[in-house]
């Protein structure tokens, strides 16, 4: 397995690991990927509901950044009241079965 390590120009390590962490790491973008994944296409307040704990702002970036990678697809309706949409894209699909192991993991060793 660490015949894949490589090192960037600074000596630095480079890893797949640490290539997924830089883009679905941190508190929240699993479990917002969880929920678009197996819950369905997500309107922003249905997941301020499902994420408690989790402020406005942070919601936010955190929809933005997954966006920005192109792990979801953020569709906005132009009606009154507007309307913004997220969906799981093929690329955020994925992350599917990592989710689950990480799921299974979890319940394993957390109860």
């Amino acid at each position: 397995m660490t015949e894949n390590i490589e090192v960037d120009e600074h000596g630095k390590l480079k890893c797949s690991i640490e290539y997924t962490l830089n883009k679905v790491g941190g508190k929240w973008k699993l479990i917002i990927l969880w929920h678009i994944i197996f819950d369905g296409t997500q309107r922003y307040n249905a997941l301020r509901r499902l994420l408690p704990g989790i402020t406005h702002k942070m919601l936010s970036q955190q929809l933005k950044e997954l966006e920005q990678e192109g792990l979801i697809i953020r569709t906005q309706y132009n009606e009154m009241p507007p309307k913004v949409e997220y969906a799981i894209s093929e690329k955020g699909l994925t992350l599917k079965p990592l989710l689950e192991e990480m799921h299974k993991w979890g319940r394993e060793q957390g109860e």
